[in-house]
């Protein structure tokens, strides 16, 4: 059975900043941030307890939406793998890999190789992708885009399992009879956790996923959305359990004295913690939280004081 996270509790990790730059969320100091920052932010994210650190996929942005989505989009295994070597604990999640736009053996030559890297700490997070002209530059269907994920995942989890010459047959990829090494240090392989919350993208993950990454579902869905998972999960007769993520609104701990919008759960820690336990409560397993903040120094500061302050209240 594949598992990553602690069963029975509540745990916490974060999207990166700097990594992806949309106007949708990023914050006016990432602009003329780099490296160094991501540095900062990740390794504060290890000492501050979280279960991970995640960084998204996009190959190239179009014109018509660079205004809302941006071009600042950091390669998910360049950005985790430099981010392996300098922390110590805190897993790597692909946010989602698009792993459909490229063939299987090359995704699992690239993630087995960060999951050798950081010593096992790997989480390859997959979606199907939304952008038409990525698909259409790099040759691959963007109709079929998702029975092209479905397949895409089986390939994967037979190339990351723990046969150095892995086989695989399907309608649109093949191999067999070739070593790829190193190997993934987990074992069987590294977990899977598939993104998405349409219902092609619900289905797939509880079918086909070791864990579910909602995108964009708000709290008064969330329980509708992980009912659909754990029945579709019981007619495919599939025992192992689940990770079952969410996105939480932003946070700010304490008091900003800045505006931080109407939506940012804000204040104090016992106030945060009592909000978030509502996600617990409806079954989810993980939450990914986003801070608001001004510059590094006062994302790594918040990162710091919900894991001090908030994090330990999680789970009573």
């Amino acid at each position: 059975m594949v598992q990553v996270l602690p069963q029975g509790r509540l745990v916490y990790g974060m999207q990166l900043p700097v990594q992806a730059q949309s106007a949708l969320f990023a914050e006016g100091w990432e602009a003329a941030a780099g490296p160094e920052d991501l540095v900062a932010v990740a390794q504060a994210a290890d000492r501050a307890g979280f279960a991970y650190v995640a960084c998204c996929e996009h190959v190239a942005i179009p014109r018509r939406l660079a205004g809302a989505m941006g071009t600042v989009w950091y390669d998910p295994v360049a950005t985790l793998s430099y981010l392996a070597a300098v922390t110590e604990r805190v897993r790597l999640l692909s946010h989602v890999a698009v792993v459909g736009l490229r063939h299987p053996l090359l995704s699992a030559k690239q993630y087995a190789t960060l999951d050798r890297l950081s010593g096992g700490r790997l989480v390859l997070g997959v979606g199907a992708g939304h952008v038409r002209e990525e698909f259409e530059a790099l040759g691959v269907d963007f109709a079929r885009r998702g029975a092209v994920l479905d397949e895409a995942i089986d390939a994967l989890k037979a190339a990351l399992g723990e046969e150095e010459f892995p086989e695989f047959k399907g309608e649109r990829f093949a191999f067999g009879g070739l070593g790829q090494a190193p190997r993934p240090v987990q074992l069987p392989r590294p977990p899977v956790w598939v993104g998405g919350s349409s219902p092609a993208a619900v289905r797939r993950a509880a079918v086909k996923g070791d864990g579910w990454l909602p995108q964009g579902d708000r709290r008064d869905q969330l329980p509708g959305q992980i009912a659909a998972v754990r029945r579709l999960r019981e007619e495919a007769g599939i025992g192992e359990p689940i990770e079952i993520g969410a996105i939480a609104e932003p946070v700010y701990v304490g008091e900003p004295g800045w505006e931080v919008g109407r939506r940012t759960l804000a204040g104090a820690p016992e106030r945060i913690a009592a909000s978030l336990r509502e996600y617990g409560a409806m079954g989810v397993h993980q939450i990914q939280v986003r801070f608001r903040s001004r510059g590094r120094a006062e994302l790594v500061d918040q990162v710091a004081a919900f894991g001090a302050e908030v994090g330990p209240l999680l789970n009573g």
